[in-house]
């Protein structure tokens, strides 16, 4: 490639807050759930790259297909894959994608089309390095590189400079969009840096029934809880776990649970399942509980109806019945 920025080029990365910045130095975007992407193209050469620097090109064939039809030859891009299914936006399909055999990656393209979610102009049309322009000039370039960007594949992500619309964004129920990234107007493109952009997630909170736990590994002390909640056909199906364990609190909690250890635990979707992130064996050493204590945690995201993330122990719930920890708490 002849571009100024190489495949492999770091993105610009956001420090997480608290609570959306005000001020009329910030530019606000939806925080898509989807796979983070640098596009570059020179003319009949595309390359997807990940966060980390990796190809993606092999998963996506759709999207470089899609790059290839467009007008414009020559850009960097920066934005988010992200895969709509019946109006809403599915992570779960876009982790489909990394498999290593290309005729199912085909199958599924063809099924569900990708799209990207574009939000930064690194690298213009004329080959010219936008980088070290502050946000509001690549934006503009962005905005008026679009029309020779023309494709049902690609979009213009939204962007605002008013709090109050970025509240409601942050406020709404939407699957696909889970947060805020705040970026300062004024500030170059800081590759691999968090200098002027931050996010904020939308968090919420959900009982749920504690139904086993884990060591640690070091020693015989409760290390994690795992979290069930009750399907429609009353089994308790796991959806994921907290490790937020106050120290001083780890022998007694120890000795609690051990007086409650009893199989199965889960009677539906148990831990210990093939994880594809995961190639040790770790995932089936957990021990079952009787289906009595609760806790109410904090979570980001829920892919499958699993929490994809650890998740943060807010409290007990004595108060709270088992039997009224269900589903439909995290089914948005």
């Amino acid at each position: 490639m002849t571009l100024p920025l190489e495949p492999g080029f770091p993105p610009m990365e956001a420090e997480a807050v608290a609570a959306i910045p005000a001020g009329a130095a910030w530019q606000y975007e939806p925080k898509w759930d989807g796979f983070r992407c640098l596009a570059f193209r020179d003319g009949p050469t595309i390359e997807l790259r990940s966060k980390s620097g990796q190809p993606l090109g092999r998963y996506f064939p759709d999207l470089v297909a899609a790059l290839t039809e467009i007008v414009a030859r020559r850009f960097v891009l920066d934005g988010e894959i992200v895969i709509p299914i019946d109006g809403r936006l599915s992570f779960e399909e876009l982790q489909l994608r990394l498999h290593p055999a290309a005729s199912r990656v085909r199958r599924l393209a063809a099924a569900h089309p990708a799209r990207m979610m574009l939000f930064d102009l690194l690298v213009d049309e004329a080959g010219h390095d936008l980088t070290g322009r502050p946000l509001a000039a690549r934006r503009a370039a962005l905005e008026a590189l679009m029309p020779r960007l023309a494709s049902p594949a690609l979009a213009l992500s939204p962007a605002t400079e008013n709090p109050a619309e970025a509240q409601s964004w942050l406020d709404a129920l939407c699957t696909g969009r889970d947060g805020v990234v705040a970026k300062r107007l004024d500030f170059p493109y800081r590759a691999g840096h968090r200098d002027g952009m931050v996010k904020v997630k939308r968090l919420r909170s959900a009982d749920c029934v504690v139904g086993g736990f884990r060591y640690l590994a070091a020693r015989r002390q409760v290390g994690s809880l795992l979290l069930g909640l009750y399907d429609d056909a009353g089994r308790l199906d796991h959806v994921g776990f907290t490790s937020t364990i106050a120290e001083p609190e780890r022998g007694t909690l120890t000795t609690r649970l051990e007086r409650l250890v009893a199989p199965p635990g889960f009677t539906g979707r148990a831990p210990g399942g093939p994880s594809r992130w995961s190639r040790t064996g770790r995932a089936a050493d957990w021990q079952p509980l009787r289906p009595e204590l609760v806790v109410e945690v904090r979570y980001d995201h829920v892919s499958g109806g699993r929490f994809r993330h650890g998740t943060t122990l807010l409290r007990w719930r004595p108060d709270k019945a088992p039997a009224q920890c269900r589903i439909e708490q995290i089914a948005h």
